[in-house]
């Protein structure tokens, strides 16, 4: 089933969400329902609050078949740094330059309620952690150091494509 995206000024957004105490298998058919509205939105990552859940859920899959189901999931490590383009599905037509760190190790629980560890580089980073703060009430636009216009978003990617 997919979900209508919740939008900015949407205070759901900024709400603190609930841990799991126990995943149910209605917990499972959210993770499904999450990831098949994240692709219906061309994202490569969506947390619950924006489905309107007040859960510390995400999905995220920035490589075909490579699909992170995070249940309370929790930086444990960062490394380096890195400035680049995000936008959300939240906050359409919105981009703007964003530093996270470049390397970072996540403890959560999987959609069969193993505790899991991973350490994510690059982009995986990047999405991990955008999510992982919209299940903090933080948008990416709280930390935006620069914004680009969606028109120009084209030329900034070829730009930088080699950072």
């Amino acid at each position: 089933m997919r979900y209508p995206i919740i939008i900015q000024p949407d205070e759901q957004l900024r709400k603190p969400n609930q841990e799991i105490q126990e995943l149910t298998d209605e917990l499972v058919y959210l993770l499904d329902d999450m990831y098949e509205t994240m692709l219906a939105h061309d994202g490569v990552g969506i947390a619950a609050p924006q489905i309107g859940k007040n859960l510390q859920m995400a999905v995220v899959e920035v490589d075909e078949n490579d699909r992170f189901d995070l249940i309370n999931p929790q930086i444990i490590d960062r490394k380096g740094k890195s400035v680049f383009v995000e936008g959300c599905l939240s906050i359409p037509h919105v981009f703007g330059t964003v530093e996270r760190a470049e390397e970072i190790t996540v403890r959560y629980y999987d959609r069969e309620g193993d505790e899991m560890e991973v350490t994510a580089y690059g982009y995986l980073a990047r999405a991990i952690q955008h999510e992982i703060d919209h299940l903090n009430g933080v948008l990416f636009t709280d930390k935006v150091l620069e914004a680009i216009p969606e028109e120009e978003l084209e030329n900034y990617y070829e730009e930088h494509e080699h950072d």
